[in-house]
């Protein structure tokens, strides 16, 4: 039987921050090939990705989370070493503890006793990937590409990311909004401020243009989901001298958004707002939006109720059914299954002393138990 505590201990001694591995996908091989899995290693470029199945039969329950983690920051401002994975007064502390190499250690656990007790009648498997916390490009949506080609079925998703907010279990996941990144540049033509007839300036041009996109309601909310929102990130118009109209002006921005738009949408509607800006404007725009993923819903039905229910076995109260926060991989993963969100509470993660009190992982665990159980319960 698998110590969750302790091989999370292990998976946070192995300094993963994106885009090392640092033998993190190594362990993980391991202690899954020790319990009988089918392991595959799936590697692109430079990152470390694995599948592995335990079972050939349906249905197959999958758990998917990512070995890296983000950097550690100032390591001097930590009270103890960040991949050292010292346990406090009962609490873990270390990169990793909550996002998310303890929910990996958990369900790894909860199925070596599933496994023992023989409650597996279809197949239970594993999508691991050590591209989450980057540009995610060579992770899981590369995976899910791959296991789609091949004709590889996975019928429901569990990912383990930390989705409680105030106390364990009182929040799951069932979707996500979506994302897109975009970059504006506006090259202008530098030159004397007392001459600006012979310049073109790129600064009013480009707050021209954010004031526009910003001036727009994107929506009301939807179904499930907060209302959509634009937040402008970074603005620069690179000059040292006060009497010089500068040449370039940048900025970027994200919209975090619902299922009342798509990412292509998005971007078209930034070109015509670029195009009304351009009107009279000796420069140039160019715009380069990237979408990060698409907003999705898992609807209410069987399967959320199967997952509300086990978390309500564990902790005695069923837990929120929630769309809010960032994105995840379950947005490349919904392609493939139905996918839900089930992990640790959230407050630490990315933070200077990353942690998470024992037991609570050992409680995640037993919800994954029972997840499991109810999912291969017979009918």
């Amino acid at each position: 039987m698998i110590d969750a505590v302790e091989l999370t201990r292990d998976l946070i001694r192995r300094p993963s921050v994106t885009p090392a591995d640092a033998g993190a996908m190594d362990i993980v091989e391991q202690t899954l090939a020790g319990l009988g899995f089918a392991c595959r290693r799936m590697k692109f470029g430079e990152i470390e990705n694995l599948y592995a199945r335990y079972g050939t039969a349906r249905p197959n329950l999958c758990f998917a989370g990512h070995t890296d983690v983000v950097p550690v920051g100032d390591a001097g401002a930590w009270t103890k070493d960040a991949f050292g994975a010292e346990v406090i007064d009962g609490v873990l502390i270390g990169r990793g503890a909550v996002d998310m190499k303890s929910a990996i250690a958990a369900f790894a656990a909860a199925a070596s006793e599933a496994i023992a007790a023989g409650q597996v009648t279809g197949s239970i498997s594993f999508l691991i990937t050590g591209d989450e916390e980057g540009v995610a490009t060579h992770g899981t949506k590369l995976v899910v590409e791959a296991l789609a080609a091949e004709g590889e079925v996975i019928d429901h998703c569990v990912v383990g990311e930390p989705t409680s907010a105030e106390t364990f279990g009182d929040m799951v996941k069932v979707g996500r909004r979506g994302s897109i990144n975009t970059e504006i540049l506006v090259e202008g033509i530098q030159g004397h401020v007392a001459y600006p007839h012979r310049a073109a300036n790129p600064v009013p041009v480009l707050v021209k243009l954010l004031s526009a996109l910003q001036e727009r309601k994107l929506d009301e909310g939807y179904a499930e989901f907060q209302p959509s929102n634009l937040e402008v990130t970074m603005i620069e118009a690179p000059n040292t001298a006060t009497n010089v109209i500068p040449g370039v002006a940048r900025a970027r921005l994200n919209i975090r958004f619902n299922p009342n738009h798509t990412g292509q949408q998005l971007a078209d509607w930034f070109e015509l707002e670029v195009w009304r800006a351009s009107v009279g404007f000796a420069g140039k725009i160019t715009v380069t939006p990237q979408i990060s993923g698409e907003a999705f819903l898992t609807e209410r039905g069987a399967f959320t109720d199967l997952v509300a229910a086990a978390v309500a076995d564990v902790t005695g109260a069923a837990p929120e059914l929630s769309t809010s926060g960032g994105t995840s991989d379950a947005r490349f993963i919904r392609a493939l299954c139905p996918v839900i969100e089930v992990g640790l509470v959230g407050k630490t993660m990315h933070q200077v002393d990353e942690r998470a009190p024992v037991e609570e992982i050992r409680t995640l665990q037993k919800v994954y138990a029972r997840i499991i159980q109810r999912y291969f319960a017979p009918a």
